[in-house]
């Protein structure tokens, strides 16, 4: 690294001061401009496109966001809204406690706040669903605040910048992380450069320097990254303690009633508050296939048809779910079936369910 470079040092740690001149310049020729949330300082869209980008690709939120739009132009009309509007217009994007946070927030910034973000990124966390990453994104992008995001993208971009060793499963590296990237940002931005700046972390970490198989020979900060230097780039981030995927298998009770001149429904229940797929409708769940029959009168038992498993992943787990399908035709009775009530086919959109039941439901049965 040449004397020009001049890097600041924080803990100990140096901090190249060419990087977000770098960044900046690169954003503005070649990075990401014509994401729907980009055109626009509204503090609601861009917190409700950071919320959506959460664990979920771009491609699946451009299919969302308007969607949502449509139906919640605004903080107030997403507050008035029912939780059964909000999860089944959530429906299939997963990590559904986002969906639970993103309504209650909006209540608190109607009720507390007059329908008006605040404009920090310290107050910002103070609201629902709102981590630090979330916040500064906010108020860097809406009102220029020179304060760092640091999601899981970000993390990495800058541990390969810094060759930064520390435990990024332990709390105080990730705080000294936090300073390292505050002291990373451009010098007096102005509005404008703060946004590029943040963006600019943003495709870097989306685009460029991908957890394999990074991109360094396109990089718009290679001279000053550390990692690339060494020829270590993936030795970073460093994370020791990883979290076991866990397997679990669920027997669901796909209880139809076609009695109605063709028209079709389904035995629903809502899912209890805490846990996976917390407050959405699905079939009755079972722990196994011996609970899930003895929950059912013998004449009903005899009309089960095992439908194909379906395989589904969430974070941390791997579901297997094994869907039992009765038919219950011009015989249906709510009597005999598990606590739950009767949801029409046409009437599904209406509500959340988690997309592999909406697509057994709508698909396969």
């Amino acid at each position: 690294m040449s004397r020009a470079e001049a890097p600041s040092r924080t803990g100990g740690l140096a901090v190249p001061e060419r990087f977000a001149p770098l960044l900046i310049e690169w954003q503005r020729q070649e990075g990401r401009s014509g994401l729907p949330w980009q055109l626009t300082h509204d503090p609601y869209r861009v917190w409700l496109s950071e919320v959506m980008l959460q664990q979920t690709q771009v491609g699946t939120v451009l299919s969302y966001y308007p969607r949502f739009l449509e139906r919640f132009p605004d903080v107030s009309s997403l507050a008035r809204a029912s939780a059964d509007e909000v999860m089944a217009l959530w429906s299939g994007l997963g990590y559904y406690s986002r969906a639970r946070n993103l309504h209650r927030c909006a209540q608190v910034v109607m009720g507390e706040h007059g329908g008006v973000f605040p404009e920090t990124a310290e107050r910002l966390q103070a609201l629902p669903g709102i981590g630090a990453s979330t916040a500064a994104a906010i108020a860097a992008f809406c009102h220029g605040e020179r304060v760092s995001i640091l999601d899981g993208n970000v993390r990495r971009v800058l541990s390969r910048l810094l060759a930064f060793d520390g435990d990024l499963a332990h709390a105080g590296p990730q705080r000294e992380l936090w300073s390292l990237a505050q002291a990373l940002l451009p010098r007096a931005p102005t509005h404008s450069d703060m946004t590029a700046y943040t963006q600019g972390l943003m495709d870097l970490g989306a685009t460029v320097c991908l957890r394999t198989r990074p991109q360094c020979g396109q990089c718009p900060v290679q001279a000053v990254c550390r990692a690339r230097e060494s020829g270590q780039t993936q030795r970073y981030p460093v994370r020791t303690r990883r979290v076991l995927r866990r397997f679990e298998t669920w027997w669901l009770l796909v209880a139809q009633d076609t009695s109605g001149g063709g028209q079709r429904r389904f035995w629903l229940e809502r899912r209890p508050p805490v846990g996976i797929w917390a407050g959405l409708y699905c079939p009755p769940v079972f722990a196994d296939e011996a609970t899930l029959l003895a929950s059912l009168e013998a004449p009903l038992r005899e009309q089960l048809r095992a439908l194909e498993p379906v395989a589904h992943s969430l974070t941390h787990r791997e579901l297997r779910l094994h869907p039992l399908l009765l038919d219950l035709g011009e015989a249906a009775r709510t009597v005999g079936l598990p606590p739950g009530q009767w949801v029409e086919a046409t009437a599904l959109a209406a509500h959340g369910l988690p997309a592999p039941v909406r697509q057994l439901l709508s698909t396969r049965v």
